[in-house]
């Protein structure tokens, strides 16, 4: 796996996957099967480009374990694909707050804060992610984008985002699209194999 590869593809180094077991005290309605199913099912409907029902299994994995950074990130990205924003900040803050070094969670904290009108956190954090990891382009667009929506709020009026076309939202996205991945691609071209959890989750479990 290349460097920054989006998290649905593998696991980040030093911590432990989902353990695949599921709580002592069940929820009505529970869907079958445990954490880790949980996990795998709403990587995939995230994947598919339903993230409102990948919320759901990822809320609940989550709340099994909640220590696990990779249940709250693909969490944070249904919720972020779904328009929960102020929900999605509060988990990729989590998971940043954990792992300061992680580049994609702040991204992520970046962007819903920018998507809540928060421009000055989401200038704070898009600036950390693009000092990590300067090559990745959507991270300089949106670190691009948040100071020339400052500048504009300061009467500095110029193109909303020099150099990329702006969507239909005035934001340089589509409306309805997903929160890019590590790599910068579209949820629909991840892969379907749980983050962090990867092989290493795959090959204990066939053992």
């Amino acid at each position: 796996m290349e460097d920054g590869q989006e998290r649905l593809d593998g696991g980040a180094p030093g911590e432990r996957p989902p353990t695949g077991g599921v709580p002592a005290q069940g929820w009505p309605g529970e869907p079958a099967g445990d954490v880790y199913d949980w996990f795998r099912r709403g990587a995939k409907l995230l994947a598919q480009g339903h993230p409102a029902a990948a919320e759901q299994l990822l809320a609940r994995a989550a709340e099994a374990e909640p220590h696990s950074r990779s249940i709250r990130e693909a969490l944070a990205r249904a919720q972020f694909d779904a328009g929960s924003y102020a929900a999605a900040l509060e988990n990729f803050r989590a998971v940043a707050l954990a792992d300061p070094s992680d580049d994609y969670a702040q991204f992520g904290w970046g962007v819903a804060a920018a998507r809540l009108g928060d421009f000055e956190t989401s200038a704070e954090h898009l600036a950390l992610a693009v000092a990590m990891r300067p090559e990745a382009d959507h991270y300089r667009a949106a670190l691009r984008q948040t100071r020339a929506t400052l500048a504009a709020r300061a009467g500095a009026y110029g193109p909303l985002l020099p150099g990329v076309p702006a969507g239909r939202d005035g934001r340089g996205r589509e409306p309805g699209a997903g929160l890019p991945g590590r790599s910068g691609e579209s949820p629909a071209a991840s892969t379907t194999t749980p983050d962090r959890a990867g092989s290493d989750e795959q090959t204990n479990r066939s053992e």
